[in-house]
C-alpha cells in the first residue's frame, strides 16, 4: 500500500466514532488528532503533565491542538511523588503509561468518548517499548499500526500538509540510566541543560543524559557546539547545577529507519529467498499464539519458544528471543503487508 491508501485506511478505523487522542504534540499524536478531527464524529485531544516533559512542552501542545482546531484537555500529576516510579526499573513506561491511559480513560469516559486511540505507529512496534503493552490491556486503539503507517510516512505526511508539530515531547526520565533512582534534582538539571543548549544552538532535537553524574549531550546539529567558548561555556554551567563531568556525543540524533524486514538470501534452495527481523525484545509465545489464531493456521511449541502462522499459503515463523522469520512469500512488499497483519499481535514479556 502506498501511503494515501494507508491513510484512507487509519481514517476508516475512526470515521463515524466519538474518539479520544491520547496527545503529545509530536508527529505521530499530531496525525492522530488531524486525522481524528477531520473525520470521526466528535474527537477530544486529552495531554497528560507529569511534570517531567521538556520545557514548553504543554505550551506547545496547546498551540497545535488549536492550530487544528481540536477540543483539548491537560491532566496534570507530578510522577515524582510516585515512589514506584522513581525507582526507574525496566518495566518504568509500562508504569508511567498505565498511569497516564488509566486517567485518560476515566476523563474520556466521563465526556462520553467511548473509543481511545494513540500515535503509536508500526515502526514503534521493532523498538523496545514495553509501555505498548498498556495499549493491549486497555483496548486502545492504534489506526496508525492497524494500517501499517511507518515513522517516516507520519513525517512526510505532516511536512507534505504543512501541519506543525513539537520534535521535544520525550520524557526527561528516559535521559537518566535505568536503575539509577529518578528524583527532582535530575530532572530539573536536565531540563536547565538541554534549554541551554537550544538557546545556544538553535537547536530543537537536544538530548542530555545523565549517567552517574556525568552530562552526556547529543543534539540533532553538532556543528554549532564545535566553539571553545561555547563549550566551556556549558562545561561551566552543567558543573554549576552539580554535573561532575560534561561529555558531547561526536554523533548526530537522527532518525533511523526501522526496516519492517531484511532481505536474506535462502542459501538452501535455488532461486529462493526468505526475509527476518530480530525484535529487541522476548517474545511471549503463549500468548501471542491465542492472537495469531485470529488470523491463520498456528502451530506452537511452548517448549521450545516457538510460533509458526500459515496466512494464505504464506509462513511467518516467530521465536522466543524476537527473530522472525517469512517464507513463502513474493517478494518484500507481500512480507511487508503480512508481517503488518502480524506484528500487532506479538506479545512481549515485560
Amino acid at each position: 500500500m502506498n501511503l494515501s491508501e494507508k491513510i484512507k485506511k487509519a481514517e476508516e478505523i475512526i470515521k463515524g466514532k466519538d474518539i479520544a487522542i491520547a496527545f503529545s504534540g509530536g508527529a505521530d499524536s499530531t496525525l492522530m488528532v488531524y486525522l481524528a478531527h477531520k473525520i470521526a464524529n466528535k474527537a477530544l485531544a486529552i495531554t497528560f503533565n507529569n511534570e517531567i516533559m521538556p520545557s514548553n512542552f504543554l505550551n506547545d501542545a496547546e498551540k497545535i491542538a488549536k492550530s487544528i482546531g481540536i477540543e483539548h484537555k491537560i491532566i496534570s500529576q507530578n510522577f515524582l511523588d510516585i515512589e514506584s516510579f522513581k525507582e526507574n526499573n525496566s518495566d518504568r513506561c509500562y508504569l508511567c503509561r498505565g498511569i497516564m491511559y488509566s486517567q485518560m480513560k476515566k476523563i474520556a469516559n466521563e465526556k462520553g468518548f467511548e473509543t481511545i486511540v494513540d500515535g503509536t505507529n508500526i515502526s514503534d512496534l521493532l523498538e523496545d517499548r514495553p509501555g505498548i503493552m498498556i495499549n493491549y490491556e486497555n483496548n486502545i486503539l492504534s489506526p496508525l499500526v492497524n494500517s501499517g503507517i511507518e515513522k517516516e510516512e507520519v513525517i512526510e505526511f505532516l511536512n507534505e500538509n504543512n501541519i506543525k508539530f513539537s520534535k521535544a515531547t520525550t520524557c526527561l526520565a528516559t535521559r537518566i540510566k535505568t536503575g539509577e533512582k529518578i528524583t527532582g534534582k535530575k530532572i530539573n538539571r536536565i531540563r536547565y541543560g538541554e534549554d541551554l543548549i537550544k538557546s545556544l544552538t538553535k537547536d530543537k532535537i537536544v538530548r542530555l543524559r545523565d549517567i552517574s553524574d556525568t552530562a552526556q549531550i547529543e543534539i540533532e546539529n553538532i556543528d554549532p557546539l564545535l566553539n571553545k567558548n561555547i563549550l566551556k561555556l556549558i562545561e561551566s554551567e552543567l558543573k554549576a547545577v552539580n554535573f561532575k563531568k560534561v561529555t558531547l556525543d561526536i554523533g548526530t540524533i537522527s532518525y533511523e529507519k526501522k526496516e519492517i524486514v531484511i532481505y536474506k538470501p535462502c542459501k538452501d534452495e535455488a532461486n529462493k529467498i526468505m526475509f527476518e527481523n530480530k525484535l529487541p525484545y522476548k517474545i511471549n509465545i503463549k500468548e501471542t499464539c491465542k492472537k495469531l489464531e485470529n488470523i491463520g493456521t498456528v502451530k506452537c511449541s511452548l517448549k521450545m519458544g516457538v510460533a509458526m502462522i500459515d496466512i494464505d499459503g504464506r509462513n511467518v515463523t516467530l521465536f522466543e528471543n524476537g527473530k522472525i522469520v517469512a517464507r513463502k512469500l513474493q517478494d518484500k512488499e507481500d512480507t511487508e503487508n503480512i508481517l503488518i497483519k502480524v506484528l500487532p499481535l506479538i506479545r512481549r514479556i515485560v
